[in-house]
């Protein structure tokens, strides 16, 4: 029996091209064995399960993707568009796979959003328990034309990394890096609240941002890049380097943006 229930399945054409690029620089797909990625949740439509395929296979061209939906017309829907590599089938967090099989990379893109918060831990744990040794789980959620987007990324042993990743020319239209608030994942958007790391990360990130104002005189990139060397100037653990956060991408540890208990 699959382990979950129906949600809306919004998706679009070219909606996860953000997590799709994090994720092909991974170690985990670089490294893996056997390069099989799960899209776990892609909703009413197949594209970003073949999205996911063609853009992984620009570093490992072997990979192959499963889609996986709870929801059976989905995945008869789907079916229709299965290829040499990409294959779809019913199921939920147990990801249900032949055999003995498990996934170098599961992704759940925008599926606990519509669950409760005290339902993630279980979740997470299951997603977990599913993956290759030296797998990735990457749990997160995006807007709905991919602009402004945010993930856990999770090995077999818990949650390891928080990343936010933002289209830098509409930043100051959106109202600065804090718009990312509204699309944290499950485990931590109730907790952008005063006291809680999560709300503090993005109060600096917004201040940075301001400071560097002068800097979009050159570009919304250069300005970005200087945000976030303040931040990491300022104490907050940044990871990556540049070349990540010219993308609009900013990673910090797990550990310093855990929810309170």
């Amino acid at each position: 029996m699959a382990e979950g229930r129906i949600t809306r399945g919004t998706t679009g054409v070219n909606r996860l091209r953000r997590m799709d690029r994090w994720l092909a620089a991974q170690p985990a797909l670089r490294r893996a064995s056997d390069p099989l990625i799960v899209d776990l949740g892609y909703g009413a439509a197949h594209w970003t399960s073949l999205e996911l395929l063609e853009r992984l296979r620009r570093v490992r061209p072997d990979a192959r993707v499963v889609g996986i939906e709870i929801d059976p017309e989905r995945v008869r829907a789907a079916a229709a568009f299965a290829r040499e590599g990409l294959s779809f089938r019913l199921g939920g967090f147990e990801v249900p796979l032949d055999g003995d099989v498990r996934p170098a990379i599961i992704r759940a893109a925008n599926v606990l959003r519509q669950y409760d918060e005290a339902e993630v831990p279980a979740a997470w744990a299951l997603l977990r328990s599913r993956l290759q040794p030296g797998g990735l789980l990457l749990e997160g959620t995006c807007s709905e034309v991919g602009r402004v987007a945010s993930w856990v990324a999770l090995d077999p042993s818990g949650p390891v990394s928080l990343t936010l990743a933002l289209h830098l020319a509409s930043l100051d239209e959106l109202g600065g890096p804090s718009v990312v608030a509204e699309r944290l994942p499950k485990a931590l958007i109730h907790r952008n609240v005063p006291g809680e790391p999560v709300h503090a990360l993005l109060r600096d990130l917004d201040a940075q941002w301001a400071r560097q104002a002068p800097l979009s005189t050159f570009s919304p990139r250069q300005r970005f890049i200087a945000a976030v060397r303040g931040l990491r100037e300022a104490g907050w653990p940044v990871l990556d380097g540049p070349s990540r956060w010219r993308l609009g991408e900013l990673t910090v540890p797990w550990s310093a943006v855990a929810p309170l208990p």
